[in-house]
């Protein structure tokens, strides 16, 4: 028997703004589209929406910058005012840097929420409001739980939810969608102790379940396409009450320090 799964970009979404019932307006683009949700299938879903729909769009006229800011301002070619966002959004910057290629430095931080990427994901792109930022939503993980219950009052159906952002990878050049926020899939999936094709015991197989969903969705939801939820089905997992935390190294585990 063959495995196989489906994944399926969701036309129709409407850009979104501050209060929008995301539920809602999802429910109906799946609906639009004869995609009748049943049990075990995943909703990727890119934060932006998130972001969008919770406010967490922030005008940079309303951004006074720090001293701090400025200093990284004028190494790295960028915006002040954006600088102060990163910063508010970081528990600490890892490394800051401009190559003589680039137009503008990147700032690699650690977020608040724990995340390690390029400018606490504070991004511009996808963004209809001049001159402002839009950031990571508050809580990832708590509104990819509320959809997840809303979806199941309102259908009697249990579905995964993952919010994704797009991060870099050390010692690889591009990016990929990884998981910021999940409700009801698990973070990983562990093999310790299965074993593999030749009878070899598995002992420390561990595949991140939540990421890999995450980087095949980023083969369809493209920045232009506007199509920010892509609808998987057909894969076997376990519901499970897991969260982003799980799969973040601890501090003491890291090798790069």
């Amino acid at each position: 028997m063959i495995n196989k799964f489906t994944a399926t970009a969701v036309e129709n979404i409407p850009d979104i703004v501050n209060k929008d019932d995301l539920t809602k307006i999802l429910l109906k683009a799946l609906n639009d589209s004869k995609i009748e949700l049943k049990s075990h299938d995943i909703l990727v879903i890119a934060h932006k929406i998130f972001s969008k729909a919770e406010g967490q769009t922030i005008p940079l006229k309303q951004v006074i910058p720090s001293k701090k800011a400025r200093e990284y301002a004028q190494k790295l070619n960028k915006d002040p005012r954006k600088v102060t966002v990163i910063l508010n959004e970081s528990k600490r910057v890892l490394r800051a840097f401009k190559r003589s290629d680039q137009k503008e430095g990147v700032m690699i931080c650690e977020h608040n929420l724990g995340f390690i990427s390029a400018n606490a994901g504070v991004d511009e792109s996808n963004n209809e409001v001049p001159d402002s930022v839009v950031i990571l939503p508050k809580n990832p993980d708590e509104s990819a739980k509320k959809l997840y219950k809303k979806i199941y009052k309102k259908l009697g159906v249990k579905v995964g939810i993952v919010i994704t952002d797009t991060f870099g990878r050390p010692w690889r050049l591009g990016q990929v969608n990884v998981a910021i926020g999940i409700a009801g899939i698990p973070a990983t999936i562990k093999e310790i102790g299965n074993h593999d094709a030749w009878g070899h015991e598995l002992r420390v197989t561990e595949p991140a379940f939540a990421d890999e969903l995450a980087a095949a969705s980023g083969l369809l939801m493209k920045k232009a396409a506007k199509t920010p939820l892509i609808f998987i089905r057909g894969l076997k997992w376990e519901f499970k009450n897991s969260k982003t935390s799980d799969i973040i190294r601890k501090k003491e585990e890291d090798m790069f320090r």
